[in-house]
């Protein structure tokens, strides 16, 4: 997957979290599932740490404003000289 599709679905990821500003139990299905979706994009012992802190993040109120994909995107292709992607 390249990494611009991965940026994609990152933005669109982060923009789903934010329905829960107007249905707030929506948390409770997208806490785990962004934590699996993260799981599923980045690999390794980053996409874990990542995961666990995307669960955090959605479960908490008021959480919901931080765009941990995005900010895991940039971690991955612009901050760390390793790139850990998914294989299709």
């Amino acid at each position: 997957m390249s990494k611009y599709k991965i940026l994609a679905l990152s933005i669109f990821f982060d923009a789903l979290g934010y329905v829960s500003f107007v249905f707030p139990a929506f948390d409770f299905v997208w806490a785990p599932l962004s934590a699996f979706l993260m799981t599923k994009l980045y690999k390794g012992r980053e996409g874990k740490v990542a995961a666990a802190i995307a669960f955090v993040e959605e479960a908490l109120p008021f959480l919901d404003v931080v765009p941990t994909f995005s900010l895991m995107w940039l971690y991955t292709f612009v901050f760390s000289s390793k790139t850990s992607i998914s294989n299709p």
